[in-house]
């Protein structure tokens, strides 16, 4: 009878990444969600200082000079760290994409430079990358000894990519010029975009949370081999 207690060799050479990639990216999701929620502090106060539904500006002038100014600066702040932060997102994604396809190859739908071009390709960036995700994560998932099929679970990986989505979407809806709209429209604005940001805060959260625990898998299955047992995480 065959036996299952000796785990057999990965394929190829396995690789497990710096751990410098992993601390990047959690700095610059910390870097992003600090960012958005300062948006959303901001859009709170201008929401404030606009007033109500009467289509008439209720608080005073300085309150609102103030709550403009400090909603520009989140934007501002928002649109400065974007770019690196994406970067540095990406280059870990590629990295894992690396790693994790040294561990099983034939659970990829897509070559590893889909990594990367799965994010800059218009539309198709909606969903490609996290078929993308999805294959590293279950690449990455140990083997049960009977030789069946993994269970494992994806959520973290469904809350990360259904709140960037439709943060992405919501923002999209907003509009670009909030603050070139009449007082009814920018009102409605700052509200899409209050939303948008707390979106983007909570896929923040789920990408940090989803970054641990793919790198956790796939660092003690490069380690351990196919019947590695499974990190102890929720």
């Amino acid at each position: 009878m065959p036996s299952f207690h000796t785990a057999p060799k990965l394929p190829g050479t396995s690789y497990i990444p710096p751990q410098g990639f992993l601390v990047g990216v959690l700095a610059a999701l910390t870097v992003a969600a600090f960012c958005d929620l300062l948006g959303v502090y901001a859009a709170v106060r201008y929401l404030s200082a606009i007033g109500g539904d009467s289509g008439m500006v209720t608080g005073s002038r300085d309150d609102l000079e103030t709550a403009a100014s400090l909603y520009a600066t989140s934007t501002r702040w928002q649109g400065m760290v974007l770019l690196p932060c994406a970067v540095a997102f990406v280059t870990w994604f590629a990295q894992m994409r690396r790693a994790t396809g040294l561990l099983a190859p034939d659970l990829f739908r897509n070559g590893s430079g889909w990594a990367v071009g799965a994010w800059i390709i218009p539309v198709a960036n909606l969903w490609m990358p996290y078929r993308v995700a999805l294959d590293m994560w279950a690449a990455s998932a140990p083997v049960p000894r009977d030789g069946g099929t993994p269970r494992i679970r994806t959520w973290p990986l469904n809350l990360w990519w259904a709140s960037f989505v439709s943060a992405v979407l919501v923002k999209a809806i907003a509009g670009d010029d909030v603050a070139a709209a009449p007082l009814s429209a920018l009102r409605d604005g700052v509200v899409w975009y209050a939303v948008a940001d707390g979106l983007h805060v909570l896929a923040a959260v789920a990408a940090g949370y989803f970054a641990i625990r793919l790198t956790a898998m796939q660092q003690l299955k490069a380690e351990q081999g196919f019947f590695a047992t499974a990190p102890v995480m929720p």
